[in-house]
């Protein structure tokens, strides 16, 4: 079989196929945000968990089928990324994030893929740690809830949860285990190094 063939049937699988359709969910998002309309607001909130959670079951029906591909462990986290930064982007433009959590989160990405290639290059294997996992949960609940932005009163009470805080506390954990996870690759890193040199 050539690697086009290969490649395509990979692109091909159920799993890889609903990652492909997560990307083709970002546009809606991206349309219906309006700091102006909590319905649009809400809308997009709900295609954004929508895709985030078809996340979830690609992961689950890759595992359960055993169709883990090359393609997939590329495209997964590609389309987790392009999916975040891009509601975060837009989210700066409309004045509902600060600039600077979306420079510091799109830093350290472009960080940890520099010491991955690098490392990857001299034969260095660093265990992906959990900081970045729950990272990318923290970081997904809360731009569903600073999409919402509005706050509303609570189910059978009179109190009114506020999306917008919440989203941003989330946003805010997410933040601080990113610079964590970056910081336990460089010493990942740094002790790959060390054991090469003895």
């Amino acid at each position: 079989m050539s690697a086009w063939e290969t490649l395509k049937r990979e692109m091909l699988n159920l799993p890889n196929m609903i990652t492909l359709g997560r990307l083709f969910l970002i546009p809606p998002v991206i349309w219906l945000i309006d700091p102006t309309d909590p319905v649009r607001n809400l809308y997009a909130s709900l295609i954004f968990a929508a895709a985030s959670g078809l996340d979830i079951l690609d992961g689950y029906l890759a595992r359960k089928q055993g169709l883990v591909t090359v393609f997939g462990k590329f495209v997964d986290p590609l389309a987790d990324k392009l999916m975040a930064m891009s509601a975060m982007i837009y989210l700066v433009v409309v004045d509902l994030l600060p600039a600077w959590i979306v420079v510091v989160m799109l830093g350290r990405d472009l960080y940890i893929n520099g010491i991955r290639q690098i490392a990857a290059e001299r034969g260095i294997v660093i265990a992906a740690g959990q900081g970045g996992k729950m990272k990318t949960v923290f970081q997904l609940v809360g731009i569903c809830c600073v999409l919402v932005r509005y706050p509303y009163r609570m189910p059978f009470s009179d109190s009114l949860f506020d999306f917008h805080a919440v989203g941003m506390t989330f946003l805010y954990l997410a933040l601080a285990l990113s610079v964590y996870s970056a910081i336990t690759y460089t010493f990942g890193f740094r002790d790959g190094l060390r054991e090469q040199a003895r």
